[in-house]
């Protein structure tokens, strides 16, 4: 099923809720309406501006459709901006006075024969106004470029385009022969759109709305066809997806997410399951896909359970008693790309399927000690390990969809994941604060674990690959990788210099170090140990307690390095191997060294020791 069809079939159910407008109708910001008498004479100007907040902004109507505007002139019908409606802007309008005029024409054209009395006195008002007259009261400047409706005099809040007799001039079907065409979408002989509606709530797009489909170059174009033609689509369908995908994208809407650059809107399909099994699965899959906030502990220990039971395979109605086996999934990713919006992904599959993968990339982001209180969402988890002071424009072009994609596709991470959250790390990280929200290394290596854990799970599912051991979730002393090995080595010395010089220090060897550790560690790691055995005796003399547990774990790192390289100190570390460092470094620093007397002692609890929470001897 294509994306139009998916949105086209997602309408039905829309419309069924009272969530979309029906054909001829949408919804548009207006600020102001002018109230007139029976003879078209304006008597007031009522300012309809939500005004609960610092300043006002324009409240949503449901007005007959909006016409789409390229280069042209074309009014709306009953409403539009000042220039059109009143012959006023507060620009230069160099084309105003045309506006006004098509507006004119185009309402005496339409409204020659009723005689309904909302929409006679429109007639008449148009007839008789003058730009001039907005010089007076009670037209105030605040009006200019606004959106315009119209009320009738005693007609209390009904606008004039609510009045039965405009509804049915709005909803009439057209007079004119209009030419038929093989709809794509509907598979039906119907009349085609020459333009296609305008999608607005994109984050970076145009605020007036932009294509999904549309045509501008020659090189678009198939066989001479202009505009619509190029790619048949009936005016009923692309009214449908269009009010259906407007829908999905508004601020409020519980199916839109922000993820990167891309704005991600996702829907069950109603045709294949009841509408509640359909609801069931989109407020789980949103739940998913942004987590519930810190907060709701209650909401986030059902997400868990949820997730754990879609990893076991088990039944949809044993996950959510609303889910039903057999709902269709779609999820479509939409960036800006000036007047048009370019598809970054479309995907659609039944839900258990991205259910379950949603699953595992929540398990192969797994690791101890868990750095965050509830699992992030990908846009959060992409701004705190990769981007630089967590600005989400300052995400990798294209991470934030190449991430998307291999989750909801079940395969690999991109390796520019690795690269860019080893490339943050070694450029320095925040360090948490007491909320937990500002992430520490564990964020970093949290993503740089997934991205290893999930390439070696895939190898071990093909045969002809030879399988490797996985990295491990929590620290594994048995753990071989050169990487992951200094990484540990590194925590200790860290902590050697902690026990001798205290928290005090302006730069630990972390700060000063840890990049070309973990990246070049022969040329590194000679200062490291001997500024490390100078802190280890000044440790012996002040802590003897931190020195015995210190030297100890020394040891027993050593004795692994030592066969797993032999020679030297590797000169440089390959990407892979740099993640590990960082991990086993995240895994040493939270270890407990425990002594005979039963001491504990770890680099993450330092802060703590200092305070004298635990013993220093």
């Amino acid at each position: 099923m294509t994306i139009l069809q998916a949105l086209n079939s997602y309408y039905d159910r829309m419309a069924a809720r009272g969530e979309v407008q029906t054909p001829g109708w949408s919804v548009e910001k207006f600020g102001w309406c002018i109230v007139i008498d029976s003879d078209g004479e304006p008597v007031d100007v009522q300012d309809w501006r939500d005004t609960s907040g610092k300043k006002p902004v324009p409240r949503l109507l449901n007005v007959p459709a909006a016409v789409k505007r390229t280069v042209g002139i074309a009014p709306n019908f009953l409403w539009d901006k000042t220039a059109y409606v009143l012959g006023r802007t507060a620009g230069e309008g160099r084309r105003t006075v045309q506006e006004h005029t098509a507006f004119r024409q185009a309402h005496a054209q339409r409204l020659a024969a009723t005689d309904d009395e909302g929409l006679l006195a429109l007639r008449r008002f148009l007839e008789r106004w003058s730009p001039e007259r907005f010089n007076a009261a009670p037209f105030v400047d605040e009006m200019l470029d606004a959106n315009i409706a119209f009320r009738l005099d005693g007609d209390g809040q009904r606008f004039i385009h609510h009045r039965p007799a405009a509804r049915a001039l709005v909803e009439a079907p057209s007079m004119g022969v209009e030419a038929t065409a093989f709809c794509l979408v509907t598979g039906t002989n119907l009349p085609v759109a020459r333009l296609h509606p305008s999608i607005k709530g994109v984050e970076g797009a145009q605020t007036a709305g932009a294509s999904l489909v549309s045509f501008n170059l020659d090189a678009f174009k198939s066989y001479g066809a202009e505009q619509g033609d190029n790619a048949p689509t009936s005016q009923a369908a692309a009214f449908r997806y269009g009010a259906a995908l407007n829908r999905l994208l508004d601020r409020g809407s519980r199916n839109r997410l922000r993820i990167g650059d891309a704005t991600v809107v996702f829907w069950a399909d109603a045709s294949d399951a009841a509408p509640q099994a359909a609801d069931g699965a989109e407020a789980i899959f949103g739940a998913m896909f942004a987590p519930p906030p810190v907060e709701d502990a209650e909401e986030a220990a059902k997400l868990r359970i949820a997730l754990e039971a879609v990893r076991q395979g088990r039944p949809a109605k044993e996950v959510d008693p609303r889910l039903a086996e057999g709902t269709r999934f779609n999820v479509l990713g939409l960036s800006p790309n000036a007047a048009r919006l370019s598809v970054r992904y479309w995907l659609s599959d039944d839900f258990t399927v991205f259910a379950r993968r949603l699953a595992d990339h929540y398990a192969d982001l797994a690791i101890e000690p868990s750095p965050w209180r509830r699992e992030p969402s990908i846009d959060w988890l992409l701004r705190n390990s990769t981007a630089l002071q967590g600005a989400r424009d300052r995400i990798p072009a294209q991470l934030a969809g190449e991430v998307t994609r291999a989750i909801l596709e079940g395969r690999r991470y991109p390796r520019t994941l690795l690269a860019a959250a080893v490339m943050r790390l070694r450029a320095g990280d925040p360090r948490p604060d007491n909320s937990g929200i500002r992430p520490g290394i564990g964020w970093h290596a949290a993503v740089m674990r997934a991205v290893l854990a999930r390439a070696q799970r895939l190898e071990r599912a093909d045969p002809l690959i030879p399988g490797k051991g996985e990295t491990p979730v929590a620290l594994d002393r048995e753990h071989l990788n050169p990487g992951y090995l200094l990484g540990r080595l590194f925590a200790v010395y860290e902590l050697a210099q902690i026990a001798a010089l205290g928290r005090g220090v302006k730069a630990t060897i972390r700060d000063k170090y840890f990049g070309s550790a973990s990246a070049t560690p022969a040329s590194i790691f000679a200062v490291v140990i001997a500024n490390g055995q100078n802190h280890l005796s000044k440790a012996r003399k002040t802590k003897p307690g931190w020195a015995v547990l210190i030297e100890r774990e020394l040891n027993a790192i050593m004795d692994l390095i030592e066969p797993a390289m032999p020679h030297t100190l590797p000169r440089s570390l390959r990407l892979e191997d740099q993640a590990e460092f960082a991990i086993g470094y995240y895994h040493q620093r939270s270890a407990k060294l425990t002594s005979d007397k039963g001491e504990q002692l770890s680099l993450a609890a330092t802060d703590a020791i200092e305070e004298g929470d635990l013993t220093d001897d």
